[in-house]
């Protein structure tokens, strides 16, 4: 996926944060070797094969299937790190949760600010409350050229779930389908991990999924409906 940083202040231009820039990198490869379902040789393939058990596996792998089990008895099922199949695949949360993990490097460039993009999930911060914020735009899911939304943050984080670049990839953990009535949904708040996770479970379950939300404390909730012929 595309991951891309802007950075602004003391360190947006020297060695100190291009080092940064480079730890933030380092963080997510390391996830994918240990996340990445597209490697058979990966911690959660051999754990999902029963190659291996979670007591085997680095201590972030049960960190990551105990958010998953989270989001699954908070959204009713919906939300799954499990396949309709069967397969582990924590995916929906791996993404907000490296991200987000990676982004502590640039939190401790002092008077720098930074904003984090890793597959269109953003993660943010301003240290100024009178600078400007950071404009963050949202793609429309039936149009991928235009903007459906732009979202300006000072900090926190904003992630979405759609159909834009990977069709209905999202089913609901419940039957197995994908979900129907949205096109995409976006979700604003202040941990890019909870807001990621937040979001896929709400397109999972399609219809019901804003008024899920509702009920979560977000920051601000933008949902774009799918097309009726």
């Amino acid at each position: 996926m595309p991951i891309s940083v802007a950075l602004r202040g003391r360190h947006a231009a020297d060695a100190r944060g291009s080092a940064a820039w480079a730890d933030a990198l380092a963080v997510l490869r390391a996830a994918d070797r240990v996340f990445s379902t597209y490697r058979p040789g990966s911690v959660i393939s051999r754990l999902g094969r029963g190659e291996i058990a979670l007591a085997d596996c680095p201590p972030e792998v049960a960190e990551v299937l105990g958010i998953g089990d989270a989001a699954r008895r908070a959204s009713g099922g919906a939300f799954d790190v499990h396949r309709p199949d069967g397969t582990l695949d924590p995916s929906g949360v791996v993404k907000g949760w490296a991200a987000e993990r990676a982004a502590v490097h640039l939190v401790a460039l002092p008077e720098t600010d930074f904003c984090l993009s890793a597959g269109g999930d953003v993660v943010c911060r301003t240290l100024d409350p009178d600078a400007a914020p950071w404009r963050i735009g949202v793609e429309d899911p039936h149009d991928t050229g235009r903007v459906a939304a732009v979202v300006p943050l000072h900090t926190g984080a904003v992630a979405t779930s759609g159909t834009a670049r990977r069709g209905n990839h999202v089913v609901d953990g419940r039957t197995g389908r994908p979900s129907e009535g949205v096109a995409s949904v976006t979700v604003v708040g202040d941990s890019l991990t909870v807001v990621d996770v937040d979001a896929t479970a709400a397109f999972a379950l399609g219809s019901d999924g804003e008024d899920w939300l509702a009920g979560r404390g977000h920051r601000a909730v933008f949902v774009v409906p799918s097309r009726r012929d």
